[in-house]
């Protein structure tokens, strides 16, 4: 009786393992609020059978710059106040420019209020640490995108301005070539690829010179216009600008010669890729506004115009982002009525009436330039 009670007892053991082996795998606890993922962020959706596309987990600090802007209510945006053009001071001392209205253009579309900003004068040698610290949440300062700034200072969004290195000279020197510069002192802003372009250009040609370098922008110029420098050199639209701030411009000649390229680009910190997306989506917006003839003045009617392409920019139909950026729908609309389109931006700046610097390659992409931005859809 014993025998085949043990039988019976041997037998539901092996059952119940049996059937443990063959039940469902239990289901993961759900992380602990200690993962780093923020309470309000999302999360992966389930797959239906629909078809449907499930949302991706998004990375630790994702929304966290959009979060502080928000919560601040304001964007700190690095910059300047010393560039006529880009970035300065008016009469009222209020900061003005191209690069300055790339910042109000963000604040319109995140917060509404293109005067939620927050201009952080920086040296040159300042924008990167800047940017690696998160002490701005967007550098719209002349900056030139790199691959090594690119992979050691921030994300770089989309170039604004296209540009290239020159060198400016006393008219009456006569100069006009690089070889006539072989053993002159050249002012140069220190810290900048401008100093590294200038040793590229003079080694690569077997010519000699002396750098007289400055962390300071007036500094150089400074110096250059009370003749301790042969020449100075930087981005032509630099050397523009600050000439119209000489005593005599005409004594002072920007040669024709370009020896770089220099795509000047808005960039943020590293490690939210919400917030690089929606400054991006307001730099495309405000290209695509020039193309599609959407303008400061027009912007409210355009809502209602027979183009699809208008009414999705304008937040009238259809999405092209918004949501997963948590924009609203009439971001762009917002960014364009507070600054106006990419166009109205520089010729405010830059235009004829203004510096009157010839647009060349920062004509549309439709008018034989080189701006472009993708399509908002």
């Amino acid at each position: 009786m014993l025998r085949k009670l043990t039988l019976v007892v041997s037998v539901l053991i092996l059952a119940s393992l049996v059937l443990a082996a063959c039940g469902p795998a239990a289901t993961p606890a759900p992380a602990s609020s200690d993962s780093g993922a923020s309470a309000d962020q999302p999360t992966a959706a389930p797959a239906s059978g629909s078809g449907d596309t499930a949302m991706p987990a998004q990375a630790s600090g994702y929304g966290e710059i959009m979060n502080r802007v928000r919560e601040r209510g304001s964007v700190v945006c690095g910059g300047r106040t010393d560039l006529a053009g880009f970035g300065f001071l008016d009469a009222n001392g209020n900061n003005k420019g191209f690069d300055i209205d790339v910042c109000k253009a963000v604040a319109a579309a995140v917060l509404g209020d293109p005067e939620a900003v927050e201009i952080v004068p920086l040296t040159a040698a300042e924008r990167g640490p800047a940017l690696q610290t998160g002490e701005v949440d967007l550098l719209s300062r002349n900056v030139t995108w790199t691959s090594s700034r690119d992979a050691q200072w921030g994300n770089f969004t989309w170039i604004m301005f296209y540009d290239g290195q020159g060198f400016m000279v006393p008219t009456d020197s006569g100069i006009t070539t690089i070889e006539q510069l072989d053993g002159a002192t050249i002012c140069v802003t220190s810290g900048t690829t401008t100093e590294l372009n200038l040793a590229d250009a003079f080694r690569q040609r077997g010519l000699n010179y002396t750098a007289l370098s400055f962390e300071d922008t007036a500094t150089v110029y400074g110096t250059y216009e009370d003749g301790r420098c042969d020449a100075t050199t930087s981005d032509k639209s630099q050397l523009a600008s600050v000439r119209t701030g000489f005593q005599d411009p005409s004594a002072h000649t920007i040669l024709d010669i370009t020896i770089s390229k220099e795509p000047l680009t808005p960039a943020v910190p590293a490690g939210d890729d919400q917030w690089f997306d929606a400054v991006k989506m307001v730099l495309f917006g405000l290209v695509n506004a020039e193309e599609l003839g959407v303008t400061q003045a027009n912007v409210d009617d355009m809502k209602t115009s027979d183009n699809v392409e208008v009414r999705r920019l304008l937040g009238a139909e259809g999405e092209w982002g918004q949501a997963d950026l948590t924009l609203d729908p009439d971001a762009i609309a917002k960014a364009v009525a507070a600054v106006g389109n990419y166009g109205e931006i520089y010729d405010r700046y830059l235009g004829p009436d203004a510096l009157n610097i010839p647009r060349g390659p920062n004509k549309l992409w439709t008018d034989g330039g080189l701006l472009y931005a993708p399509p908002m859809r």
